[in-house]
């Protein structure tokens, strides 16, 4: 949440809270529902010994939204995981500023990508209406998952991809005593 504090605009930050809002609500739902479910199914399948048939298809749904509302959480954060073998070679600030900028810009090609074929899917899903074999319960609230995930990951990833371009422009913008230039 310290990035929010930061946000001058205020629609911006009004967006920000929602999708925050959202995201962890997704987040603590499934994380408290998936241990609940578990548990219910080792006591009925070992101590009372009665199987409950379509459990682990239930638990699917709940799994695959965690997995992608925690990588949106994770790009919120920026603790995604990222391998920062080159930039341990970059000695000069305007080097890595540049780097930077243009990872995120990678970054944001790949999310778009993503999100392109994602919503493709799920809009294949939503149109054919696949139910679950046992529960049958709809399959676009499952696969639904991913193209959300990565429209969050896609927002969070333009507000880093920003902040690299405006950290770049002050790396530039100085002089060689280490000043910003005031022009």
């Amino acid at each position: 949440m310290e990035y929010y504090e930061g946000i001058k605009s205020r629609p911006l930050r009004t967006l920000y809270r929602g999708l925050i809002t959202v995201q962890r609500g997704i987040c603590y739902i499934c994380a408290i529902a998936l241990p609940l479910i578990i548990t219910y199914q080792v006591v009925l399948r070992y101590v009372l010994k009665a199987p409950l048939m379509g459990i682990e298809e239930l638990m699917t749904f709940f799994i695959i939204w965690l997995y992608m509302m925690g990588g949106s959480v994770a790009s919120e954060q920026r603790t995604h995981i990222e391998c920062g073998i080159l930039t341990l070679y970059m000695k000069k600030e305007k080097t890595i500023a540049v780097f930077q900028c243009c990872k995120n810009i990678f970054s944001m090609i790949v999310c778009i990508w993503l999100a392109r074929w994602a919503y493709w899917y799920f809009d294949y899903s939503l149109n054919l209406w696949k139910t679950s074999d046992i529960l049958k319960i709809p399959m676009f609230l499952g696969e639904s998952a991913m193209f959300i995930g990565l429209v969050f990951m896609l927002f969070f990833g333009m507000l880093e991809l920003m902040d690299a371009c405006k950290n770049a422009v002050k790396v530039f913008g100085k002089n060689k005593t280490g000043e910003v230039d005031k022009e």
